[in-house]
């Protein structure tokens, strides 16, 4: 019996742990149009109130009637109950407010996702939860993803914000993920190829991250056979619509979408 123990707490500690930061992280949502909330106030029971923020903003409540809670997040939709229930009602009154239900936010996600669209954000929405909704990326997916984003200070003007998603993968366990925002437009563009030919063990077009150089992309494409001329690589590139041709190109050489590779014959 005493071995289940432990299990037990620890199950009950996580649980709690779960619960508490699902609170704390609905502390600081900002409620908005079909959002319900749930309101507590302490020792009142009477008081408590399941409320539908309306199209105005506005929900309604006992003694108080319409508040306009537009734009307030769910802590400062608290305080400002408790602020009105003190003038005149209730003696130090202590407010609790939950969201039941999120229903005001939405993003759009396009690109190489395999369902894109509109998605309702539930509260507090990562990138990368935003992409698990969408199911997921396809193989064709670029290393990086647009995110337009309103400009508070100018509602003409988009905010362009650009996520390395290797990156991200790579530092989500130390640093916080990219949060998604009310009317965010996420667009995940096709990854650019570089195509590697001549004498390299498996000659293709491969997919083309960030920072590849010319030494990555034959390394992709199985390194130089015995016949290669590593000193004479050739980059074909298209410079407004004009093919240009670089003869020897240093291999750190950063190479560009639609970018190709010839790695020619040694003489000897």
């Amino acid at each position: 019996m005493k071995y289940l123990i432990l299990p037990c707490l620890l199950l009950l500690v996580l649980l709690m742990t779960s619960r508490l930061s699902l609170c704390l992280e609905q502390q600081d949502y900002r409620v908005g149009e079909g959002d319900v909330l749930n309101v507590l106030v302490y020792d009142n029971p009477d008081l408590e109130t399941t409320a539908r923020v309306s199209g105005k903003g506005t929900i309604l409540f006992p003694l108080i009637g319409e508040l306009d809670i537009e734009g307030l997040t769910v802590s400062q939709v608290a305080s400002k109950i408790a602020d009105k229930l003190a003038q005149g009602y209730i003696l130090y009154p202590q407010v609790s407010v939950f969201v039941e239900e999120f229903r005001s936010k939405r993003a759009i996600i396009m690109g190489e996702v395999k369902v894109p669209g509109l998605y309702e954000l539930s509260g507090s929405t990562s990138l990368m939860e935003l992409i698990s909704k969408a199911g997921g990326l396809t193989e064709d997916a670029g290393s990086e993803i647009n995110i337009k984003r309103k400009n508070p200070d100018d509602p003409g003007q988009d905010n362009l914000i650009t996520v390395n998603l290797k990156t991200l993968l790579e530092e989500q366990e130390t640093s916080p993920n990219v949060s998604i925002m009310d009317g965010d437009r996420v667009f995940v563009p096709r990854a650019g190829v570089v195509y590697v030919t001549g004498q390299v063990n498996r000659p293709d077009a491969y997919k083309l991250e960030s920072g590849t150089s010319v030494i990555k992309a034959i390394t992709m494409a199985g390194g130089f056979t015995e016949l290669a001329s590593e000193k004479r690589v050739r980059l074909i590139r298209k410079v407004d619509g004009v093919e240009t041709v670089i003869e020897k190109v240093p291999l750190h050489t950063i190479v560009m979408p639609e970018d190709v590779i010839v790695v020619p014959e040694s003489f000897f």
